[in-house]
């Protein structure tokens, strides 16, 4: 089974959802990239997964053109916003989904509220992706 997970600058949402995802099944190969890959991890979201038991620090952010040659079971874009535009990806997909979350590394504000608004959207994502995966995988597996 291999999902690749899909945003814009892979460096905050697709990061949480690439180690949660990979957390619940060590079996999936999973892999996450960006149509604009920043070229490195939003520290604050380092930070609340590691608060959270799972580590991604030694995460890339990557560029999807890596990914476009490869076939995939799964490829999820979990960009949110109405602004912001989710990717397509051209490649080989058996199932598209879009499980969308807000990007907390726009938040402006107090510096309380910006890292609340960070582990809202952390357990967010680690509930649609635990749904995800019991829904969608586990019975594939």
């Amino acid at each position: 089974m291999k999902v690749l997970i899909l945003c814009t600058g892979n460096s905050c949402r697709s990061q949480m959802a690439h180690g949660f995802l990979q957390s619940f099944d060590k079996n999936i190969t999973v892999c996450s990239a960006g149509t604009e890959a920043s070229g490195k991890l939003n520290q604050k979201a380092v930070q609340v997964m590691k608060e959270a038991g799972i580590d991604i620090s030694h995460h890339t952010s990557d560029s999807v053109d890596m990914y476009l040659g490869e076939e995939w079971d799964y490829v999820i874009t979990v960009c949110g916003g109405a602004n912001e535009n989710c990717p397509a990806f051209l490649g080989k997909v058996k199932h598209r989904l879009h499980i969308g979350f807000d990007d907390p590394s726009h938040v402006t504000g107090t510096d309380e509220y910006i890292w609340s608004e960070f582990h809202r959207v952390r357990d967010e994502i680690k509930e649609g992706f635990y749904k995800f995966y019991v829904e969608q995988i586990k019975p594939q597996l």
